[in-house]
Order: C-alpha cells, then structure tokens, then sequence
C-alpha cells in the first residue's frame, strides 16, 4: 500500500521535477540561436547531409533511447519516491535527487555522473567548431533536449497520475 504523500513530499517532487525541466529548458534554449545562427551560413550539399544525419541521429540516440527509454522514466520514477518518502535532505536538493546523483544505487551514480562529465567535455569540444557545423550539432541537440523535455512531462504525469508506475527509482534497498 501505498504511502499518503506529506507537503514536504510534495514539494520535493515538484521541485525535482521544475529544476531538471528548468535545466534542460535553460540548455534548449541557450542552444536555439546558436541553431539558427548555422542558417545564416551559405549551406554546400553535405551539410544538407550532414544536418539531416545529426538531426535524425540526435532524435533517436538523445531524445528517443536517452530520454525516452532511460532518463525520462527513471527521474519520474524517483520524483514519485521522493513524494512517498520525503527527507529534508533529498528535498533540498531535490533536482540532483532526481537525476540520480545520490541516494541512488552504486551503477546509477557512477552512470550519472559519467554522463554529466562526458557531455560537459563535449560541450567544451562543440564550442570549439565553427559554423555551420555547430549550428548542425546543435540543432540535434535541441531536437534531443525538446524529445527530453517533451517526455519528461508525459511520463511525470504517468508517475503521479498512475496508481502502479512500472519504472524503478534506483533507490538503494534496505538489503544493500
């Protein structure tokens, strides 16, 4: 049976919720310009090629199997456990609790924070191309980032609209 959700459950789910969607907005929309920027450039065929390749391989490797298979769900998932078994702690700093970046088990933590790591670096490589080849990039990314967002709100409806949500939290259990 399920537990009856406290303001302060409440609260933390919510605030989970509003700062990862405020991050990945905030990134969607640093990106946009930089997008539409690439359009302001004389385009030769393969950068025709090379947008539709990046634009459709970012939709299905961010925004499909990224956020729609894995990070979508999962943060759900853990905004919904934060909301049945709130911590002031886990409150606080509830964004970082969604994302899995502790109180999570050992695989996801390490995941997490490898994944954070590794778009940061290519965040920094990307600033270092020119355009039109950074519009290109970044047009996938905003496309992947808007798949995100877009799935987040869907599946965080689910989550607390749902008696049963079959995602699991990644939670440590009481056993280890």
């Amino acid at each position: 049976m399920e537990k009856r959700p406290t303001i302060l459950g409440l609260l933390g789910a919510i605030w989970g919720l509003g700062g990862v969607l405020a991050l990945l907005l905030s990134a969607c929309l640093r990106l946009w310009p930089k997008a539409v920027d690439a359009f302001t450039q004389p385009f030769a065929w393969y950068h025709w090629v090379s947008l539709v390749v990046v634009v459709l391989g970012m939709a299905y490797a961010e925004g499909y199997k990224g956020f729609q298979k894995a990070f979508s769900p999962r943060t759900a998932a853990r905004a919904r456990h934060l909301r049945q078994n709130p911590r002031i702690d886990h409150v606080i700093l509830a964004p970082f609790f969604c994302m899995g970046y502790f109180h999570a088990t050992r695989r996801r933590k390490i995941t997490s924070i490898s994944l954070t790591l590794g778009i940061i670096v290519l965040i920094v490589m990307v600033g270092f191309v020119s355009q039109p080849w950074r519009g290109i990039i970044d047009a996938g990314v905003v496309l992947g980032l808007g798949w995100g967002i877009i799935s987040l709100i869907i599946f965080s409806i689910q989550a607390f609209g749902a008696g049963e949500f079959g995602y699991s939290p990644e939670v440590p259990t009481k056993d280890g």
